[in-house]
């Protein structure tokens, strides 16, 4: 039986919290109260102020998502005691003192930063982030890219929150963005609860029943 009835949803880089509408739909289907949080990516430290407003609003636990970048400003703010559990999808974990930039061995496709922001490469959009979306939707989803800020790409993790929650991480098997070696090593480190999915980056748009699968398992 889930106990916990909130859940708080936090995107990633380059995109906004409207691509959580199908695990929102999922999630609020089985009863749950979601909560998108739309950050402005542009530090990590303004980020998790915004994903504490939020915290701060509930009334009880929630489960604390986050996908991509997401899974950095979880990490800094999931000690909230508003907090009971992490969901990590395809998500970076930093451990004490990490940034995202510091956990990529091999950087994406971005840009040179135009006034302290990055974007992915529009025409690369879709092979590194999106391939298992149709063609017309990530060509949209490239073309309306939020642009990630350089502090919030180098912003590092003070005190993990993963050391203090329990955690889940859905581990997306054909991410060109975190490699799933990467995922693999984050997820382990974490002392996470794993479930691997076939899928590229944006799992959470292309799968989001099995995504919303696990958040549930987390609200337990």
């Amino acid at each position: 039986m889930t106990t916990i009835k909130d859940i708080v949803l936090v995107h990633g880089a380059f995109v906004d919290g409207s691509g959580w509408r199908g695990v929102h739909e999922e999630l609020t289907w089985h009863g749950l109260r979601v909560h998108v949080v739309q950050n402005r990516a542009r530090s990590l430290q303004g980020d998790a102020a915004t994903t504490r407003r939020v915290l701060d609003g509930l009334d009880g636990p929630a489960v604390l998502v986050g996908h991509s970048y997401g899974g950095a400003v979880i990490s800094a703010i999931g000690t909230h005691p508003n907090v009971a559990s992490l969901v990590y999808v395809a998500a970076f974990a930093p451990d004490r003192g990490e940034s995202v930039g510091t956990l990529l061995p091999t950087p994406p496709p971005v840009l040179p930063p135009v006034e302290g922001a990055h974007l992915l490469d529009r025409e690369k959009f879709a092979g590194w982030f999106a391939a298992d979306l149709p063609d017309r939707l990530a060509a949209f989803m490239a073309d309306s890219q939020v642009p990630w800020g350089v502090d919030a790409l180098r912003g590092p993790v003070a005190e993990p929150a993963w050391r203090h929650r329990p955690s889940w991480y859905l581990l997306a098997t054909q991410d060109r963005m975190i490699p799933p070696p990467t995922q693999r090593m984050m997820a382990e480190r974490a002392g996470s609860t794993v479930v691997e999915v076939i899928g590229s980056h944006a799992v959470h748009i292309s799968q989001p029943a099995a995504v919303a699968d696990l958040i549930r398992q987390a609200a337990v």
